[in-house]
């Protein structure tokens, strides 16, 4: 919790900014409305966690420079996760001078549960009412000015992503009508333990707890979180020897004790209050137009949630989306392979020209240009089309769906569906999968997604998937069928997600065995998607960064290998001493020591395989961009290659080593080098003894 611990310090190291924090349940339109009053292009979604860390921007608007904060959703105060935490720690003991609780218009109750907690710590809050068309469109009428009466704070209206609502709370808070004192609304607690608080109060009095209340300090005591109480000894100066507030402390919990108010009653007790305290709320500002806003939802989750329907129709879209991107995809990359081609042959020119020494133009054209050429060339176009369909049901509103379907599996394994939202975070990145998994409760079952993360096809190894699937449905049905072709791939992610569920029940019941914990997740209400804004973005920021990550790669990666087939020792080059020694563990998994070689090589990035695999093939003298399916079938097949090599690679695609940068974040997360080593082990084992099963199948069946 360093990088948290220098955030809060920064964020009141400049006096003449006013920091505003943007609070609220998961899933309410948070970084939405910050991406509109920053002007920044972080990336949202329709599920719960979403927001894992903390982004921060200056705005500057009329007389005040802003510091504007996008904590993570929170549903309570009382955290359970990472995420949850940060945002507590954040909204108690940030300094922010002024707090926004967005909150959903079309569930308000719901979100005025957190409101309530936040109005017992801040001294200056606005309540945001967010996605009010929405609400307007479910016939949902919310008196705003009585709300702002009854919480004692003001409240705006908002649509998060319409700039004119980011300038309505933005010249609210110029207007400094958060700081306009009024009564504020107090949740109403038992009596009992009202007066339990009242006893720890009083010891409270003493210290100057800043904007943070005696009440609420008070109540934390009583409660007993260890690591919030430790949170505030550091950062209030609270002295944990104090012997009248120990006193108090003891005394508070005895009397409730004697009141039949244990620690697990007192917690339901608290909960419970704030609970009929945000209905009570909401009922009485809230006017439904329409008898039922739900119908459609229901509707709609009988098919996406249903018995019989969920799992054909999960099958069904994933293999919708594959075939989409797969036929969309071909035409372009043959339009980009050209186009590289024609752009080398004006390359070469220009170097003859300038009487470039022959090392150093082939090292540029046929390491460097030509690798780089191809990443772009097949990777692009698959990722312009599977990125905006994934971000397309992540914003509707199905991916919770899919958590929510794979929550048994899940729990028959030891683990939660949350695991599920992680996995298909896995499908656009590993490691982005890997960092999501903070998303996660328990620390046991956070593992378990960590480590089974990279059994799912991320977009470094889709495009290999589909040129390997492809290469043996040539060598199976002498042409390439795309029937066939989605249907491998479409196989292909169910034997990843069925890896998961193995490895995750193994691990489960031997290094990380343990008690399942309770799974909890929002399924948000549908939406329609912004189709353009999803494609404008999924492009400029998904896409760009990956293609740009794989770029960076590529071009050294490109001008390494050549250098490495270059440079000869009595006659053979250095990548040919390497892949001979490979040999041997290739013959047995049904592969050769070059394929073996071009995977490690490419730890660097998935997206690199098949084109140092070429460039070993070829010795770099007649790779190209031009090189299209056909033409690396060809390549392929004259150096061995048969309907069994083509499998086994693809297995070994599917399963192997995650890329560095996966590592990388697995270490970050876990500060682990034994679980980082066991992610690195577990896919590339499994991916091992696959090829072996594939080789001892076919060597069986052929004698």
């Amino acid at each position: 919790m360093l990088w948290v611990n220098s955030l809060l310090k920064k964020k009141t190291a400049d006096k003449n900014k006013v920091t505003v924090a943007l609070a609220g349940n998961p899933n309410v339109g948070k970084s939405t409305l910050f991406n509109t009053l920053t002007g920044m292009h972080r990336h949202t979604g329709n599920w719960a966690g979403k927001t894992v860390s903390v982004a921060s921007c200056d705005v500057k608007y009329g007389r005040e420079t802003y510091s504007i904060a996008d904590i993570p959703g929170t549903y309570s105060l009382i955290s359970h996760s990472e995420e949850e935490e940060v945002a507590r720690d954040y909204i108690c003991f940030g300094g922010a001078d002024v707090t926004v609780a967005v909150c959903d218009a079309t569930s308000l109750e719901h979100s005025l549960g957190l409101v309530l907690q936040i109005s017992e710590i801040c001294q200056n809050l606005v309540v945001c009412l967010n996605l009010a068309d929405e609400a307007a469109r479910l016939g949902i009428k919310i008196d705003a000015n009585k709300l702002s009466e009854i919480l004692g704070v003001p409240v705006v209206c908002t649509v998060a992503k319409k700039t004119k609502s980011a300038r309505t709370l933005l010249s609210l808070l110029n207007d400094r009508a958060y700081s306009i004192k009024r009564e504020k609304y107090k949740i109403q607690y038992p009596e009992k333990i009202r007066n339990a608080a009242y006893m720890v109060e009083r010891a409270l009095k003493k210290y100057d707890t800043g904007s943070v209340s005696h009440f609420w300090l008070a109540m934390r005591f009583i409660e007993g979180d260890k690591a919030l109480l430790e949170e505030i000894y550091q950062r209030i100066g609270i002295d944990r020897e104090d012997s009248e507030l120990c006193d108090s402390i003891y005394r508070a919990r005895e009397y409730l004790f004697c009141e039949g108010i244990d620690e697990d009653v007192l917690k339901d007790k608290i909960v419970s209050s704030i609970v009929e305290n945000a209905e009570i709320i909401s009922k009485s500002v809230t006017t439904l137009e329409k008898k039922d806003l739900r119908a459609r939802e229901r509707r709609l989750d009988k098919l996406f949630t249903g018995k019989y329907t969920a799992i054909p129709i999960m099958l069904l879209l994933l293999a919708l989306t594959l075939f989409i991107t797969m036929s969309l995809a071909n035409y372009p990359s043959e339009l980009l392979g050209r186009f590289f081609t024609y752009i080398e042959g004006k390359l070469l020119l220009l170097l003859e020209r300038v009487n470039s020494p022959d090392i150093i133009k082939n090292a540029l054209i046929f390491g460097v240009y030509r690798t780089t050429a191809s990443v772009v060339a097949v990777m692009l176009p698959p990722m312009a089309i599977f990125f905006p369909m994934f971000t397309l049901l992540e914003d509707s509103g199905y991916l919770p769906r899919v958590a929510y379907n794979l929550d048994k599996p899940f729990a028959k394994c030891g683990a939660c569906g949350k695991q599920a939202l992680t996995m298909c975070m896995g499908l656009g990145c590993n490691a982005v999968g890997v960092s999501g998994a903070r998303i996660i409760d328990s620390k046991r079952e956070k593992l378990l997604a960590i480590l089974t993360n990279s059994f799912m096809p991320c977009n470094g190894k889709l495009p290999m998937l589909v040129s390997l699937i492809t290469i043996a449905s040539v060598a199976a049905v002498a042409k390439a069928s795309s029937i066939i072709v989605v249907l491998g791939m479409v196989l292909a992610v169910l034997l990843g997600v069925g890896a998961t569920f193995f490895v995750t029940r193994l691990l489960a019941t031997t290094l990380l065995k343990g008690e399942k914990s309770s799974f909890t997740i929002e399924l948000v209400p549908y939406r329609r998607p912004e189709v353009i804004r999803v494609i404008f973005h999924s492009l400029t920021t998904r896409v760009a960064s990956v293609l740009w990550r794989a770029v960076a790669v590529a071009a050294p990666m490109g001008l390494l290998i050549f250098l490495l087939s270059y440079v000869k020792i009595s006659g053979v080059s250095i990548v040919g001493y390497a892949s001979q020694l490979l040999e041997p563990v290739g013959a047995v998994m049904g592969l050769d020591g070059k394929i073996l070689l071009a995977f490690i090589l490419g730890i660097p990035a998935n997206e690199i395989v098949l084109p140092i695999l070429i460039m070993l093939y070829s010795g770099g003298s007649s790779f190209g961009a031009d090189i299209g399916i056909e033409a690396m079938s060809s390549l392929f097949v004259m150096n061995g290659w048969t309907l069994k090599t083509a499998l086994s690679a693809s297995v070994f695609a599917l399963f192997h080593f995650p890329c560095s940068t996966t590592q990388l974040t697995v270490y970050k997360e876990t500060k682990s080098v034994k679980y980082t080593a066991l992610a690195v082990l577990l896919p590339t084992v499994l991916g091992f003894l696959g090829c072996v099963f594939i080789n001892l199948l076919f060597y069986i069946f052929t004698i």
